[in-house]
Formats: structure tokens, C-alpha cells, sequence
């Protein structure tokens, strides 16, 4: 009986290490950041992770064989789903989004983007249920004139809120967040 009890503790220490390992391997080519503002009585925390472009083509078309093909929904970052928290009420694109933490998904385009909030959180940012949306708006995109070569979310000030870049390559999608 001891012997299987010391078996057993002994395969979920080395499950539980290969775990953290491979997590940690994982993490090493997209890192973990924070982007946060309490700007313009908008109060939002984002914890994602930070791909890298390494020469490839990132958003386009998908017989192109871009990373992030028109169209389809993206994890909004790398690793496990980016979470997107606020401390209190704001609008989303002029949509009303209650206080709380929600995942953060886009599908990028041409033209514009679709911004998500789903209600699942914690999941690895590849298993996405469209029935747990909270939320969705479009929101326009801007040309960078550089290479982002490191996926990138920050904030800029606008009258009674702020824009939310999301930045990579040469691709910014400009998601308002405004109080109500």
C-alpha cells in the first residue's frame, strides 16, 4: 500500500513539473505582459502574451498563409487567453460592458476588426466558445508606418476615455473605451 501511494505521489510530482516546465518553455517565445490605464475615469487592466512576428506574414489572407488569416477569430495575443478586466462600467464601442473580467478575442480584417468579450476565462487561448460572448463591435484599423515586430497593447487618450492599440506588425486596431 505504501509503495503505490509513493508511486502514485511520485508520477504527479513529474506530471506536475512537466507541466511547469513546458508552461515555462511555452512562455519563453511569447511572454507575459500588462498593459494598463486609469485614464479619462476608464479603469482597464490587460494581461496577455506577446507573439513575435520573426519574418512572418501576420495578418492577410489565408491562402497566404498568414498567421492570423482574415476572418478568423484570434486569441488576441499568445499562450493562454488575454484577459481584459475593468474596474467598473464602461462602453465598448459605444456597447455598455458591466464591471468584470472577461477573455479578449479578435477577429482582424482588411478594413476593420471585431473585438470580442467573451465570459470564459482561464481556458488556453486556442478553445474559444462563441456562446460565452458577452460582447462584439467593430473597430477601425490604422497602417503603422514601421514593423511592430512584438505584438503590443497600449492606451491613447480620448475625450472621455481612451483607445486600446492593439499593435503588431504594421496593423493597429483602435478599440474606444469611453464611460457611461
Amino acid at each position: 500500500m505504501k509503495k503505490t501511494l509513493l508511486i502514485i505521489s511520485t508520477l504527479i510530482i513529474v506530471a506536475l513539473a512537466g507541466f511547469w516546465g513546458v508552461r515555462k518553455y511555452t512562455k519563453s517565445f511569447s511572454p507575459e505582459a500588462v498593459a494598463e490605464t486609469t485614464s479619462n475615469g476608464v479603469d482597464i487592466k490587460v494581461s496577455y502574451g506577446q507573439p513575435r512576428k520573426k519574418g512572418r506574414m501576420i495578418f492577410g489572407r489565408e491562402q497566404d498563409k498568414a498567421l492570423l488569416p482574415y476572418g478568423k477569430v484570434w486569441r488576441t495575443g499568445a499562450n493562454e487567453a488575454t484577459l481584459i478586466g475593468f474596474a467598473k462600467d464602461v462602453l465598448m464601442g459605444g456597447t455598455l460592458v458591466k464591471a468584470g473580467t472577461y477573455s479578449l478575442f479578435s477577429v482582424p480584417g482588411q478594413s476593420s476588426w471585431k473585438i470580442i468579450l467573451n465570459s470564459e476565462t482561464g481556458q488556453w487561448g486556442t478553445e474559444y466558445n462563441d456562446g460565452k460572448n458577452i460582447t462584439n463591435v467593430e473597430v477601425p484599423i490604422r497602417i503603422r508606418p514601421s514593423v511592430q515586430e512584438v505584438f503590443h497593447i497600449y492606451f491613447e487618450e480620448i475625450p472621455n476615455g481612451v483607445n486600446m492599440v492593439l499593435s503588431w506588425d504594421q496593423t493597429e486596431a483602435l478599440v474606444p473605451f469611453t464611460q457611461p
